[in-house]
């Protein structure tokens, strides 16, 4: 909703960021990052207020709402700090300074993230995310913190700075990666992120690990690159996992089947309702994985999926000027997805009977609703459609031929999206990121060389046209961002590897294509990357390189793990690797092996974990025989010095139960409290590690269906060497409670997933089965906990 026109503006009103915009006219006195925002404060002797978001963040949404455009909390914010407002995506290294400190402060993270800061060296001392306006579910209100962390500042500072100073040094050992003396990683580290992703691969529902479900492309183009070096056991099961997660996610709710476009993410299990934000960077990502294997398997349907992203982006994300936009945000109106819901009265007004018969029936829609507004409760429920299986397998339960059903459901499709256009559409944050642009001319280009399509390679044409004419500064490196015209604040090191790559790639398809002359883009990329390295780089130390320009924050960190995208240092080396492939005169290979070299630690410590440096690991050893024979017996000869790895059966975990036996009715619930001991020197997972890639703690229900576990998992603690993933070590305590839910099949049992690990070596993840029988009772019949 726009401000009211009597509405006095901030200083975010001069801005670009949507997301900032979007704050311009709170009655906060919003400034945005810099340094006369931290001079104000040393002259108030007041700390900062960061507040950290994005334009399609929901719960930012809510908190402006509830508590930054209500003047009562406006004006005590203004008395007590500098209020800084800061867009996630046009600033990730304030972002993930931040974020750390959050983690390390409360055990999660998340947007809107709250932190507090001493304005001398901007270094944090108390941190949150979402508060609500009054206190609910273990959270203070707003005020009631505004009001706390002022009253610590003047009462407390002693304190308070030696906290700040505190936080700042676990931040800084977090961030700056992992140092120490070389050491040399070959294929057994292929191999063991390998083996980890197909132990966490859900083989009922796809995808690695449960709810929420991410795509997560960065494992799929693993397994794409992977495959063909490994056993036939090893490429069958890599296949499977593979197939059927694509699968899976194309049918389910994640992907819009109207409009084209993969949502954020899945909230269940099963890919069906998914957080309705569309981003660029999961699309871009995502084109390519589909379009390699649709090459790779010879599927149809793959190709159409890809496809499908590159005509959403050209409908909904193109900018006039040839840009695509960031993303499109999760609501309207107040309410999540309702752009995207169903129900069936709507789908057969919006069809003819023909259609809409196969329709409700094809999208389940005669089978009850599958979506509630979690945050409206009052309201209806509806459908997010979705589908039970890949077209062409139902076409028969229909009377239908394949190539019919397809036809049919395109068309279907083509006249809902036209029904729904019609409709308040989300809002898009129109901001173009380099890395996210550049993203997806690498997926143009990659779908374009494995489709053999020449309308994707022009669309990598034009894409590319605007990086080059729009977002360079003068020294030839992208610029973050771009919007209305212009473009600023000095790229990334995430920017520049991403910019390189897409380049080299759309060389390769030119040279498939046979469309144009790759040389210019070849020399660019070259000229870029020794710009890169100089920029990013640490004189004297080759191959290490820094995520930003500048020493500007109280952390210059060094990412070498995965997240939603890869890391830059993964997308370097990937670039470096086409770059070879197109120039191996260049000498690329060599700085390869030294950047390399230098994120090698963190591939030993956890392959997973870094699955994009492992999968260009891989990709470099293919290219030269040589660097692969050294690094076989490098590795060989620093896993040979090591202690022996333990026994498979070894496990450092130990699993009790208060109980033996539960008895659950149909209104009769129970509990049941864990202990888990971890032997000294181990530890395992958090619930919430803090990021996508280490395994959590789980515990479920294995063996049959009918009963539900809900655990009140305790908060990690850092791991000592890197404070951003969260652990249990020694002993720890909880309860969980059980109930009935759905059909009584089979013979259920709880059971508790986890992975146990050293300072050397992760075991493999474990399930393990407790010994509590659980009794289905009927109504009225007494039962015994």
């Amino acid at each position: 909703m726009p401000p009211p026109e009597t509405a006095k503006p901030n200083a975010l009103v001069h801005e670009r960021s949507p997301y900032l915009l979007q704050h311009a006219h709170n009655p906060v006195p919003w400034m945005p990052w810099g340094q006369e925002a931290f001079e104000r404060a040393r002259e108030r002797d007041v700390p900062i207020f960061l507040s950290i978001g994005y334009a399609t963040c929901y719960w930012c949404h809510v908190m402006e709402r509830e508590s930054f455009e209500d003047h009562a909390v406006a004006r005590a914010m203004a008395e007590r700090f500098v209020c800084v407002k800061v867009d996630r995506e046009e600033r990730p290294d304030i972002d993930e300074a931040y974020m750390a400190a959050t983690q390390i402060m409360t055990g999660g993270g998340g947007w809107p993230m709250s932190v507090f800061l001493e304005p001398t060296h901007g270094r944090p001392f108390w941190a949150g995310t979402y508060f609500p306006p009054q206190p609910m579910h273990g959270r203070p209100s707003f005020l009631d913190v505004v009001v706390g962390v002022a009253q610590a500042w003047h009462e407390q500072r002693d304190e308070v700075l030696e906290q700040a100073q505190r936080l700042a040094h676990a931040v800084g050992e977090g961030l700056g990666g992992i140092a120490g003396e070389r050491i040399d990683v070959g294929p057994q580290a292929i191999a063991q992120a390998i083996r980890t992703l197909l132990t966490m691969y859900d083989r009922t529902n796809g995808g690695f690990g449960g709810a929420p479900k991410f795509p997560q492309p960065v494992y799929l183009e693993l397994l794409l690159t992977a495959r063909d070096s490994a056993d036939q056991d090893t490429r069958h099961a890599a296949d499977t996992a593979l197939c059927h997660t694509l699968d899976r996610m194309m049918i389910g709710g994640i992907w819009d089947h109207a409009g084209g476009g993969f949502h954020r993410y899945a909230v269940d299990a099963t890919w069906t309702v998914p957080h309705f934000e569309k981003m660029l960077y999961d699309n871009a990502q995502l084109l390519s994985v589909y379009a390699r294997a649709a090459a790779l398997f010879g599927d149809a349907g793959y190709a159409r999926v890809a496809r499908s992203i590159v005509e959403w982006a050209r409908r909904e994300m193109l900018l006039p000027q040839g840009g695509y936009a960031s993303a499109l945000d999760a609501e309207v109106d107040g309410r999540e997805g309702l752009n995207y819901l169903w129900n069936e009265a709507q789908v057969r007004e919006a069809l003819d009977a023909e259609d809409a018969d196969l329709a409700v029936e094809l999208y389940g829609l005669n089978r009850g609703p599958n979506f509630q507004d979690p945050h409206h409760r009052d309201e209806p429920p509806s459908n997010v459609l979705r589908l039970d299986n890949r077209l062409e397998h139902v076409a028969a339960s229909f009377e239908l031929k394949p190539e019919s059903i397809l036809e049919r459901t395109q068309a279907i499709n083509d006249r809902l999206l036209r029904v729904r256009n019609q409709r308040e559409a989300p809002i898009r944050d129109d901001k173009c990121l380099a890395a996210w642009n550049a993203m997806m001319l690498h997926g143009l280009a990659s779908a374009a060389m494995e489709l053999k399509d020449t309308n994707m390679l022009e669309a990598a044409e034009e894409a590319a046209r605007f990086l080059k004419e729009n977002m360079l500064a003068d020294d030839g490196l992208p610029l973050r961002s771009w919007r209305d015209g212009q473009a600023h604040i000095p790229g990334f090191l995430e920017d520049a590897a991403w910019y390189i790559r897409a380049l080299a790639e759309l060389a390769r398809a030119r040279i498939v294509l046979g469309q144009a002359e790759p040389k210019p883009l070849i020399d660019q990329s070259l000229q870029l990357l020794q710009r890169t390295l100089q920029v990013f780089g640490e004189p004297g130390r080759p191959g290490v390189l820094y995520d930003t320009r500048s020493h500007e924050l109280f952390v210059r960190g060094r990412s070498t793990y995965d997240g939603a995208t890869p890391c830059a240092h993964s997308v370097l080396l990937h670039a470096m690797a086409a770059l070879h492939e197109l120039a191996p005169e260049a000498g690329v290979l060599r700085m390869a092996r030294e950047v390399l070299a230098a994120i090698a630690p963190a591939i030993a410590q956890s392959p997973l974990a870094t699955a994009g440096s492992t999968a260009a690991l891989l990709t470099l050893m293919r290219m030269d025989a040589s660097f692969a024979e050294q690094a076989i017996d490098a590795e060989l000869d620093r896993l040979r010095s090591q202690p022996q790895p333990v026994d498979e059966g070894f496990t450092p975990v130990e699993i009790y139960a208060s109980g033996d036996r539960v008895s659950l009715g149909p209104d009769l619930p129970a509990r049941i409290d864990l202990v888990i001991r971890i032997k000294e020197g181990w530890h395992i997972y958090a619930a919430d590690p803090g990021g996508q890639d280490m395994p959590p703690l789980r515990v479920g229900v294995r063996g049959g269906t009918g009963v539900r576990v809900y655990a009140d998992y305790p908060a990690g603690t850092p791991l000592a060497h890197d404070p951003s993933v969260l652990v249990h070590e020694g002993e720890i305590e909880f309860p969980i409670a059980l109930e009935l839910e759905g059909p009584w099949a089979g013979r259920p049992i709880i059971a508790v997933q986890y992975q146990a690990c050293d300072d050397n070596r992760c075991l493999s993840i474990r399930t393990v089965e407790l010994d509590v029988a659980i009794d289905r009772i009927g109504p009225g019949e007494v039962g015994v906990e």
